[in-house]
């Protein structure tokens, strides 16, 4: 190919020269000729991409084709049913309640409902009139240490960052939170004033960078914390020790990346890179975690304090419950993120491979504050890939109080799952700071679909509740949804999850299913401790 790009370089060239001769406007030929020839050239001469080298100009078809793939695989040959994160029946639905029109479909399901995975509700013969049940059930947010309950939706937005957000999706995603009356996560990148301004409920999310209340050095700044804590708006206050996207990991915000309104918003300096370290300076075991929930709550002025985690070792989050029982002090309402990923841009290794799922995690703290005999004071919040009514069902059955969604939310501001979120080329001004982007979302329309598609899809899981004989999200059990594991078996998730009986972890012998990480779990460290487990020979494992 690179001889015959310069062989056709020499003929085509004399050509036009032979032709400019007899007729002299055909010089202007090579004003289109010439450029091609040029980058062809230097393709040629490049170092990086051994494609254009060997295939001048032509090559470079192939990045144009890997550009438009996953648009062209998205618009034209995946189904309605395969395509990932979300498939387009899900987005379809979001898109169709945000903007009250019909959502109903005809012709039956197109799921292959003989499908491993295949999950369904079953519905009872004494079903009630979803007429008469209430619309917008409310879970009372706020143990006895807490002053200032929270009566929160059960369906609400999920974290996400001013800076990973645009201002304008952030307003449209708080002011749909104030029409509707649910609740607005605002992630751990701070407490900007496009989550206050439109008036909606704020759940303020502290990571471990303590935006928006941290001294210069990046630890946490009380005061501060104290200062915004108590304002109206902001209903609970969630620590974030882990994310689905990417837990363990931590991150980092570049200088050149720090303008002067993240700056101000964030608590931090003008040209230094902005640390997200993965772990916490405030603590550093079980029982500081549960003082430093204590003392959050004591300077909120009784608020709801909690904490968000993606499951990981279960001996830790069994560490964290040993410290609740010995201190007494327990968190208001715990989040479980599925490891699955969500907003957040990570290495394609964190966001496939690290972190348990939801469904697993979601029963394993269920089943573990009922061991303890802590859940009667504690809420919990499925934080996950959430679209439709059945996604916030599956999470009731398995024991959720709430479900909190993102990518759901998103879709109802706009997003059409270009996958651009980490590029600053959203193009439909969610995910990035480009001002240009940014003005085609309109707040005033948006927030209203952000409200529908809340109201609606609460609608939708009250709807299911009711043809399941039930008249609350609380009435469901794990009995309830059943699941497809193969053409010839089929389990409901009591018998995927089963139950351990009330208090059975703060005694022994504990349920088999737990004896294992409780043997090796502490109130003193997150750290698993093997040293104690006597009945597995550690002496021939290899290190490497």
């Amino acid at each position: 190919m690179r001889k015959l790009f310069v062989v056709s370089f020499f003929i085509i060239f004399s050509m036009l020269a032979t032709w400019t001769i007899i007729w002299p406007p055909a010089a202007w030929s090579f004003l289109f000729m010439g450029p091609i020839y040029l980058i062809g050239f230097y393709d040629m001469v490049q170092p990086k991409h051994s494609i254009v080298r060997n295939y001048p100009v032509f090559g470079h078809l192939r990045y144009l084709m890997e550009e438009l793939r996953p648009k062209i695989y998205q618009y034209f040959i995946e189904s309605d049913t395969n395509g990932t994160p979300f498939n387009r029946q899900n987005r379809s639905v979001v898109y169709q309640r945000a903007k009250k029109v019909d959502d109903t479909r005809p012709f039956g399901t197109e799921l292959d409902v003989y499908d491993n995975g295949y999950e369904w509700l079953n519905h009872s013969i004494a079903a009630i009139d979803h007429h008469k049940l209430n619309m917008d059930p409310r879970v009372k947010v706020g143990g006895p240490a807490c002053t200032q309950p929270y009566m929160a939706s059960v369906f609400n937005i999920s974290a996400m960052s001013f800076g990973s957000l645009s201002m304008n999706a952030i307003l449209a995603l708080n002011g749909g939170a104030k029409l509707d009356n649910f609740a607005h996560n605002t992630g751990e990148g701070g407490l900007s004033d496009y989550h206050l301004q439109p008036g909606g409920d704020i759940i303020w999310q502290i990571g471990t960078g303590y935006f928006s209340c941290r001294h210069k050095d990046g630890t946490i700044n009380y005061e501060a914390f104290a200062e915004r804590a108590v304002l109206p708006q902001v209903k609970m206050i969630e620590i974030k020790l882990s994310q689905g996207a990417k837990p363990g990991h931590g991150g980092i915000l570049p200088a050149a990346k720090v303008t002067p309104e993240i700056a101000r918003i964030r608590l931090v300096e003008m040209g230094e890179d902005v640390i997200s370290p993965p772990y916490h300076t405030a603590f550093t075991n079980p029982l500081e975690l549960m003082t430093f929930i204590q003392k959050l709550r004591d300077l909120s002025g009784g608020k709801p304090v909690g904490f968000k985690l993606c499951v990981g070792h279960k001996s830790e989050f069994l560490a964290i419950c040993k410290a609740m029982v010995k201190t007494g002090i327990s968190p208001d309402f715990i989040t479980v993120d599925g490891g699955e990923g969500g907003t957040g841009a990570a290495p394609l290794e964190f966001s496939n491979s690290v972190g348990m799922p939801l469904r697993e995690a979601l029963a394993f703290v269920y089943d573990a504050l009922i061991g303890f005999d802590l859940k009667k004071n504690i809420k919990l919040i499925a934080s996950g890939k959430m679209a439709t009514g059945f996604d916030l069902v599956k999470n009731f059955a398995l024991g959720a109080d709430m479900c909190n969604s993102a990518r759901g939310m998103m879709f109802a501001l706009g997003c059409i799952q270009a996958l651009e979120c980490n590029n600053n080329t959203c193009p439909t001004g969610v995910a990035t700071q480009d001002k240009s982007l940014m003005k085609g979302l309109v707040v005033e329309d948006k927030k209203v679909r952000v409200a529908n598609f809340h109201k609606l899809t609460v609608s939708s899981a009250i709807q299911m509740i009711g043809a399941a004989g039930l008249t609350k999200p609380c009435d469901l059990h794990r009995m309830y949804i059943y699941r497809r594991i193969n053409h010839s078996q089929i389990l409901t998730y009591g018998e995927l999850f089963p139950y351990i009986p009330k208090g059975s972890l703060l005694n022994t012998p504990y349920p088999a299913s737990f004896e294992f990480d409780m043997a090796i779990s502490s109130e003193n460290t997150f750290v698993p401790d093997y040293s104690g487990v006597t009945n597995i020979d550690y002496s021939n494992v290899s290190s490497y």
